[in-house]
């Protein structure tokens, strides 16, 4: 599994608006604008990246079941702190293992905001570690046609 796809994994199914197995502060369903920045090590390597989420409850449960369920990884730590989640996972893929730290803070119904550091051993693409910083903004209601879950 390679990095990009591990990253957009952790963004999509960082919590927002579904049961989990800590209930969270609620969010609105619709059409979400999600800001990622990335730093990588070694070097401090910068990437920004948005994109548009149409999302409900069912599609985000989707999300964080494929987390759940993501074979080779378990999940070491998970707390709920006042309107701050926080999770921990632990994979081992492909002979790399990746340890994950995440905080999400649930600003409003309509605003999240995550941090994650991600580090891999042995390095993955050349990087020994990540930090992801997430803002999460509810625009409202999906455009016609785009369904739940589907990311542009």
């Amino acid at each position: 599994m390679n990095k990009l796809m591990i990253s957009v994994v952790a963004v999509l199914a960082m919590p927002i608006g579904t049961a989990y197995a800590i209930d969270h502060p609620p969010t609105k369903e619709g059409l979400w604008l999600v800001r990622i920045q990335t730093i990588g090590n070694p070097g401090g390597k910068k990437s920004e990246n948005t994109m548009k989420v149409c999302r409900d409850h069912a599609s985000d449960k989707a999300g964080e079941a494929v987390m759940r369920n993501m074979k080779g990884c378990t999940i070491s730590n998970e707390s709920l702190s006042g309107n701050v989640y926080s999770l921990a996972m632990h994979c081992a893929i492909a002979g790399t293992v990746i340890d994950s730290k995440a905080a999400t803070t649930f600003q409003s119904d309509a605003a999240v905001h995550s941090e994650s550091h991600v580090s891999y051993t042995p390095a993955m693409n050349g990087e020994t570690d990540q930090t992801m910083i997430s803002d999460q903004t509810y625009l409202g209601s999906c455009p016609a046609g785009m369904k739940p879950g589907i990311v542009h």
